[in-house]
């Protein structure tokens, strides 16, 4: 059997590389939300945001899920980064971004003898 052997052709160095376009086009099922809540799932795998909407009535707080998204490892860090350099442009542009304290989980009442901590 015979093999033949491959080599690797550069292209000179007084070529310039090829300018590549790059098109953004929306996918027919491509949508726009607004979610106001995001959760964060890893595995060794991906990462997963679940984007959702609060709502929150006297007795409870209602998370709805409505896309969940799931990346690799590198295009989270990718989007990561991108999203830091656009809070930082934004905030240089009309201020800081002040986050309130929010506590998603439920205030339980204390248990009969409990102690305050």
């Amino acid at each position: 059997m015979k093999t033949k052997s491959r080599r690797q052709v550069e292209a000179p160095a007084s070529q310039a590389p090829q300018q590549l376009t790059v098109a953004t086009v929306k996918a027919a099922d491509y949508r726009e939300s607004y979610a106001n809540s995001v959760q964060v799932q890893i595995s060794v795998w991906d990462f997963r945001l679940n984007f959702s909407r609060t709502e929150q009535t006297p007795e409870q707080l209602i998370i709805k899920e409505f896309q969940a998204i799931d990346l690799s490892p590198q295009q989270a860090k990718a989007v990561c980064n991108l999203l830091a350099q656009n809070l930082a442009q934004y905030e240089r542009t009309f201020g800081p971004i002040n986050l309130q304290a929010v506590s998603a989980q439920p205030q339980l009442d204390p248990a009969p003898g409990a102690r305050p901590q």
